[in-house]
């Protein structure tokens, strides 16, 4: 029984849960994140997004049983292996999805249509998209801005157009290297043939990927620097809150392009590491590389430090 379980564990994948957390953009974006009502709003439609998604997952893991047995890394996930028997496992997502789209009843009318619509494209990727070139990128991409949308449609307070423009590049940006670190993945085990563990793959160079990332490199890049730019303050922060006039217009200068060294190096070393055949799962990339994780850790901590201390 212990050993069903831990293998139910692992095929939900809660290490891609970290994808979820693009839920909380919104609050922390908008200047509410000490507002008890929007967390806790946020972190219910976090745990419906995990439910939903890891649901995605197991599902995805019972379709593509067969063509993850001749994958080097991924015949070892629990379905692929004979760990968690495919009549367990499709009771399990089916489970996961009852319950997250419960929760996410429970949170409003517009949240539950976004998770909706997130299920119907999870499972027509798995069905469907992932085996189509180029709608396979834009379906991955679709999945990860839909959960930005979500922390909207939660909350009801919204983000600027240049940082959903950023959301949407770096959606577009991981999506792409994910693909080719597929490639050089594969690329380095003999006897693997691309089109037996993704039919998708046969249809993408890596001179065409890389296009594509450089592409989504930049305009990542480019719409978080006007982002930065443009950004207008939120309300005078706590560091100032005390001092009426004293500080003059300091919480209104471009206090947030401080944060661009940390986007502009996050990128650049995403971008080594794609290359380098670890980009496969991005998440697992951002908890294993200790500079990329340091990197995100002082980004949200100036982010937080800007909005919320300065209020800049």
């Amino acid at each position: 029984m212990g050993t069903v379980l831990l293998a139910i564990f692992k095929a939900a994948r809660p290490r891609q849960w970290l994808k979820n957390l693009a839920v909380f953009t919104t609050i922390l974006f908008s200047g509410h994140i000490f507002s008890a009502d929007a967390r806790a709003i946020s972190l219910l439609s976090f745990f419906s997004f995990c439910m939903l998604s890891s649901s995605g997952y197991i599902l995805n893991d019972v379709l593509d049983v067969q063509r993850d047995r001749k994958h080097p890394f991924k015949k070892f996930r629990p379905v692929a292996s004979g760990l968690l028997p495919i009549p367990v496992a499709v009771s399990v997502s089916v489970g996961s999805l009852i319950l997250g789209l419960f929760i996410a009843s429970r949170i409003n009318v517009l949240f539950f249509i976004t998770a909706s619509a997130f299920v119907i494209l999870q499972y027509s990727y798995s069905l469907l998209f992932k085996h189509m070139s180029v709608i396979d990128i834009l379906a991955i991409t679709t999945a990860y801005f839909i959960r930005v949308y979500a922390g909207e449609a939660a909350t009801g307070y919204h983000i600027s157009i240049w940082l959903s423009l950023t959301a949407l590049s770096l959606a577009l940006f991981l999506a792409t290297g994910k693909r080719r670190s597929e490639l050089t993945l594969l690329s380095h085990f003999s006897g693997v043939v691309p089109s037996d563990t993704r039919n998708s793959l046969t249809h993408y160079s890596e001179k065409l990927l890389d296009s594509y990332s450089a592409m989504f490199a930049n305009s990542t890049f480019i719409s978080y620097a006007f982002y930065t730019f443009l950004a207008k303050p939120l309300a005078v922060g706590f560091f100032f809150s005390g001092y009426g006039n004293f500080v003059g217009s300091f919480p209104e200068r471009k206090w947030m392009m401080a944060t661009i060294p940390f986007v502009l190096y996050g990128i650049m070393r995403y971008m080594q590491l794609i290359y380098e055949g670890k980009g496969e799962s991005p998440e697992k990339i951002l908890t294993s590389d200790k500079p990329l994780l340091s990197t995100v850790i002082l980004w949200a901590l100036t982010v937080f430090i800007v909005i919320y201390g300065i209020g800049g």
